[in-house]
């Protein structure tokens, strides 16, 4: 591989740390949350999953784009990273599938994008210290830093529910040769694709509708079962979705919920959320399952996590946990027909050791329609 090195990038993180490195992608100035992902592939369903809106995505394999860019991964109709950090891209990518290199399509989203600087130094930083605001700038200027530093600093990450959601409801089929008939309302807080795949593939039409979609207007399409979709941001913002959740969860409707959708419904049954140090992010996060006894390897990306204490076991209980830190990684509500995991049991990328889940959901669904 030969990268341009007259092409300079720079890193810049809100503790004044400097990185300088290789641009590819689009040039400028970006600023955004810096996390990093442990995935070894899925590069491209990282890129295009809604919940990475407002970060700087650091990957810690070392080489990324040897499969290229295909027309099948993408999660969502875009890239949502603010920014992308590697240490090495592959130029010359090989896949019977490739349709573009990874620095064409980063040019094609507007992804600014570094490589060549020491990732693992950079994960390291980033677990000791926690995920911090960074910039990737191919316009760095040493007499300026303070000022964008001050930029850096103070960047949040707002409204992104909304930034992420569609406008209006969409519908999809079931999928040709599959049993059943079940109609599934997803409520999309940045969902990604393959979860109406595998609702699809299950025998479900699914209607997608936009996350701020009412409690009444969700009931009124006569759903079979209600999913609760991933997404990013700070759950607890999230206060009129929340109390739409607290609505919908009396109905008697089978509800699942994924990742912010998890934590959405522990929100509206009273619990609390915490702001983990760096999230869990990437395929290789193992959970365990309290009911079947099994740990499971799982795909995961979140920043936030369920506060354990904070649940009312009157309520359910802490179906799942993390095997690394002991966070909550599922839970199922006993008072009402509702369970949710914080991990992604459609994958996409990574293992789908716990696709059992949507059998669960179908299951559900059966019982309460009295097909079984």
């Amino acid at each position: 591989m030969q990268q341009n090195e007259t092409k300079r990038a720079w890193l810049v993180l809100q503790d004044g740390s400097v990185y300088p490195g290789v641009s590819f992608g689009a040039e400028g100035t970006t600023v955004g949350e810096t996390v990093f992902n442990t995935g070894m592939t899925g590069y491209q369903e990282v890129l295009t999953d809604p919940s990475y809106y407002g970060q700087i995505v650091t990957q810690t394999y070392p080489l990324i784009g040897n499969y290229g860019i295909n027309n099948d991964d993408m999660e969502s109709g875009r890239s949502w990273v603010k920014g992308y950090i590697v240490s090495e891209w592959c130029e010359t990518p090989s896949n019977f599938r490739v349709a573009m290199d990874l620095d064409a399509f980063l040019k094609s989203q507007n992804v600014i994008a570094i490589a060549g600087i020491d990732t693992r130094a950079l994960t390291k930083k980033l677990r000791e210290s926690g995920v911090m605001n960074g910039a990737i700038t191919t316009e760095y200027d040493e007499s300026k830093k303070d000022a964008l530093l001050e930029q850096i600093r103070a960047y949040t990450i707002a409204d992104a529910v909304a930034a992420v959601s569609c406008t209006a409801p969409a519908s999809f089929p079931k999928a040709e040769g599959t049993e059943g008939d079940y109609h599934v309302v997803l409520c999309d807080y940045g969902y990604k694709r393959n979860i109406v795949r595998s609702l699809q593939n299950r025998g479900c039409r699914v209607t997608v509708v936009p996350g701020h979609t009412s409690a009444e207007e969700i009931l009124a399409l006569r759903p079979d079962g209600i999913m609760l979709s991933n997404g990013p941001g700070d759950p607890a913002e999230n206060t009129a979705i929340i109390a739409e959740i607290a609505k919908l969860l009396p109905s008697g409707v089978p509800i699942f919920g994924i990742c912010l959708g998890h934590q959405l419904t522990a929100l509206a049954t009273g619990a609390a959320t915490c702001k983990l140090k760096y999230g869990h992010r990437g395929s290789n996060q193992p959970v365990k399952d309290r009911d079947l006894d099994r740990t499971f390897i799982t795909s995961q990306n979140h920043g936030y996590a369920v506060e354990g204490d904070s649940f009312d076991t009157n309520l359910g209980r802490i179906s799942h946990v993390n095997a690394n830190d002991g966070t909550v990684e599922g839970i199922r509500y006993e008072r009402y027909n509702c369970f949710t995991v914080q991990f992604h049991p459609e994958a996409s990328a990574g293992p789908k050791d716990t696709a059992y889940l949507f059998d669960e959901f179908i299951d559900r669904i059966k019982d309460a329609k009295g097909d079984r």
